[in-house]
């Protein structure tokens, strides 16, 4: 039998997660995501390494776009197969594609109005329309279910504990052994979703790397964000949050509640600026079967862990603009969370200048993103062709994050009872993936692998 895993992405990067699995030459595509960041984002526009058409089936572990964003630009190329999915994630996906479409349909007419893009004319990756035609080929599947895929080819959905609906893919192989597709790891103890479940042992394995090389804060998540709320009180500022519209604007406004209900800081008004993330909160409150304990209690004395007491949910693009005249205290929740596009660009236009205004990053910011520039101390950006300068305060809170830091994923490691017989680390940046290298070697005597971009290997 011959079987050969090829790394199209995520692959000494956190972003464009694309695994290609062959087998027997059929062809199974694990994740299909966008690369994002300037170093790496071009390669969105290069063709897939194999006909389109020739791929059998997509498994995804996630709706977030690095894992689902390429989806429509697979469909361009051709590609007319089944999408297995969790039921969560498939509802996410249908939400956030045509989103993506229509975001960038809107920037390259932006682009082409004042002519500050590469490509003359622009033009976007693709349209609300094409993902809206590969929406059609989802299908989706409840957790811990064994799926046949043909061929004594079969795979299973384990909660990953990351944002809801995420897993990663137990994919077994037609003689017995068992490749073990980590997606995104999520982190024990936190609010709204499900712990991430535990493995007793997989042939091969894919594990993310993202916090590789740290640890997350141990001081108390609400703690923090109590200290940036009261100062942005005490200074009368607007607090501008660059957040996902899935997973991360929900945990934001989870904090909030709580923050609130605790007398911990005054009720402030909230504008959550992402029409996408209006309607995500409605598939958070849906799916129970996701739910932790502290959500569920929560619900069931009648308080929506969702929302803060003073919350605007903002869906047009009017009310958006709307938004430059008021002024602080206030808080401003908008995507994308690397500040690389979506609504919160036009806001970090308008706020990084004053000094009074404070941008409050709450997650990873990849190589290349205008997130990681400002939490490196840049003294200006480039948004949409100006340059922009950067005198507002810009803090973070760290411990905020949906991936597990290196001793979390350390942790989850531990609880294989025998070990891969080879470990391939991904989705992280070379210094992480290096340092979770180490770790996994001298801790644990696994044998690993950090791949390259476009690597073959053979299982």
């Amino acid at each position: 039998m011959s079987v050969t895993l090829q790394f199209c992405g995520a692959a000494e990067t956190v972003t464009g997660s694309r695994h290609l699995l062959t087998v027997d030459g059929r062809r199974f595509l694990i994740d299909c995501g966008l690369f994002q960041g300037k170093d790496v984002k071009e390669r969105n526009w290069e063709p897939f390494p194999y006909p389109a058409d020739s791929i059998e089936k997509v498994i995804l572990t996630h709706a977030h776009i690095d894992h689902i964003g390429y989806l429509p630009k697979l469909y361009t190329e051709g590609y007319r197969g089944q999408i297995f999915c969790t039921s969560a994630t498939d509802e996410i996906t249908r939400l956030s594609l045509p989103d993506s479409g229509r975001l960038q349909e809107e920037f390259a007419r932006y682009a082409n109005k004042k002519g500050f893009s590469k490509h003359a004319p622009a033009k976007p990756l693709y349209t609300e329309k094409d993902a809206l035609a590969v929406c059609k080929q989802l299908e989706p599947f409840a957790f811990d279910k064994l799926i046949e895929l043909g061929g004594k080819c079969k795979i299973r959905f384990r909660r990953a504990g990351h944002i809801l609906g995420s897993s990663y893919v137990e994919f077994w192989l037609p003689d017995g052994r068992m490749i073990l597709f980590g997606g995104d790891l999520g982190r024990k103890n936190t609010p709204i979703i499900r712990d991430p479940d535990y493995v007793d042992a997989a042939d091969f394995l894919l594990v993310e790397s993202t916090y590789g090389d740290r640890l997350h804060p141990t001081e108390p998540i609400i703690d923090e964000f109590a200290r940036v709320i009261n100062l942005a009180v005490e200074r009368e500022s607007m607090v501008v949050i660059p957040a996902f519209a899935i997973g991360r604007t929900q945990e934001v406004l989870y904090y909030l509640n709580e923050l609130e209900n605790a007398n911990k800081c005054p009720i402030l008004p909230v504008y959550v600026d992402s029409p996408m993330a209006v309607d995500a909160t409605g598939i958070y409150a849906r799916h129970h079967e996701d739910h932790d304990l502290d959500m569920n209690a929560l619900e069931g004395i009648g308080d929506n862990p969702l929302r803060s007491k003073n919350v605007t949910f903002v869906k047009s693009a009017d009310q958006s603009k709307g938004l430059n005249k008021i002024n602080g205290p206030g808080i401003i929740i908008a995507s994308s969370g690397m500040a690389s596009g979506g609504r919160v660009v036009h806001h970090l236009a308008n706020r990084l200048p004053d000094p009074s205004n404070i941008i409050l990053f709450v997650g990873f910011q990849a190589q290349g993103t205008n997130g990681r520039l400002l939490v490196e101390g840049a003294g200006y950006i480039r948004i949409m062709g100006q340059e922009i300068p950067v005198r507002a305060e810009i803090k973070s809170i760290l411990s905020l994050s949906a991936h597990a830091d290196a001793n979390e994923i350390m942790d989850w490691l531990g609880g294989f009872k025998v070990p891969p017989k080879r470990t391939f680390i991904v989705h992280g940046e070379p210094p992480a993936q290096a340092a979770l290298q180490k770790r996994i070697e001298k801790e644990l005597g696994w044998a690993t692998h950090i791949p390259k971009y476009l690597e073959e290997v053979e299982l």
